[in-house]
């Protein structure tokens, strides 16, 4: 039977009449809704298909995976094994410059995903958005995004007086146990303290979040030092940003289940109850393992009553309807579409 397409609030006053407890998945339409000209266009997909380099391209190749961050740690080890085996200059200097080349690349790219405008978003649109975001989590709802540009960041901390349910597992803890409050010291935002209270999940990562070999810690943005100049500074530290760059849906779900912060998130996914309404996610062919996570949360169709009982997936266009149709079939609960363009996420 073919699907109905519903409005948004069609969609919300069948949940909230069936009390059934609803989550969010967001993917680039949440950003593409903000700004189509620059978020239609994701420079960090591609940049690793760009690099100019050979050396860096057979390196890709040979390790067949789009993971900069792996990929840079094997860098960074490389060219400690060429110091401490004294090989010749000529490779010491070609593999700095390939090491240079991709950290730039993908400064670059980032650069290019967020000119300067995009964190001047006006109080009236982030007070909308945030608005939108809080009716999922001041009703016990949980918020998952396969983006990782400082969207969605930028929103929750502009208003987190405003959404006090939005906690992202991040938080400080003492450095050391000292008794007298002038002495005490605080770490920087280290994440695994408030996980258990966790309700925002980056499943791909996010630019604000590092990997610094023992702790996944996050940047904070301020108006005195610019995000871009911290990235900049964590990577001249050799810490890398966490986010799970394009690839298949197997090496993306590989990326993720080899990064505790990212696995802890995606098993989150999975064991959601209730009702998931997805929107700006397209479902593509890189995105089984969200499907699976989707159907591992429904118990694969089993008939208990502590499951994800149906996904309701926002559609655009026409074309994006029949896409939806032709794969429903690979949901194990029930499959509902409804007009994206019927959502007020940044205007009213």
């Amino acid at each position: 039977m073919e699907l109905k397409l519903e409005t948004y609030d069609e969609v919300i006053a069948h949940l909230t009449k069936s009390k059934r407890t609803k989550h969010l998945l967001l993917g680039n339409g949440f950003s593409m809704a903000y700004d189509a000209n620059i978020f239609s266009y994701n420079a960090l997909h591609q940049f690793i298909d760009k690099l100019d380099n050979d050396l860096l391209s057979k390196l890709f190749e040979i390790i067949n995976t789009k993971n900069f961050e792996l990929v840079m740690k094997q860098l960074d080890n490389f060219s400690e094994l060429v110091d401490i085996f004294g090989s010749d200059e000529a490779l010491k200097n070609k593999v700095k410059e390939a090491s240079a080349k991709l950290k730039n690349s993908l400064i670059n790219a980032i650069e290019d995903l967020h000119p300067e405008h995009v964190f001047k978003i006006s109080e009236e649109k982030s007070d909308i958005c945030a608005a939108f975001l809080n009716s999922y989590l001041e009703k016990d709802g949980k918020i998952f995004t396969t983006n990782y540009d400082v969207l969605l960041y930028w929103v929750l901390m502009r208003n987190r007086d405003n959404i006090p349910n939005a906690i992202d597992g991040f938080g400080r803890e003492k450095e050391e146990d000292i008794d007298y409050v002038d002495d005490i010291e605080y770490s920087e935002l280290r994440w695994g303290k408030h996980k258990e209270k966790q309700t925002i999940y980056y499943l791909h990562g996010a630019l604000p979040l590092f990997d610094t070999g023992v702790n996944i810690i996050k940047e904070e943005y301020d108006s005195e030092h610019y995000i871009m100049e911290k990235i900049k500074n964590r990577l001249e530290q050799k810490e890398y940003p966490v986010f799970v760059t394009a690839g298949t849906s197997e090496q993306k779900l590989e990326h993720i289940l080899h990064n505790y912060y990212l696995s802890y998130c995606y098993e989150s996914l999975s064991k959601i109850e209730g009702s998931l309404i997805t929107f700006g996610f397209n479902f593509g062919e890189y995105d089984e393992h969200i499907i699976k996570a989707i159907n591992i949360a429904a118990k694969n169709g089993k008939k208990v009553s502590d499951k994800l009982w149906s996904v309701y997936i926002g559609v655009y266009s026409e074309s994006d309807q029949k896409h939806i149709e032709r794969i429903k079939s690979k949901f194990k609960c029930k499959v509902h579409i409804f007009d994206a363009k019927t959502v007020h996420v940044w205007n009213m």
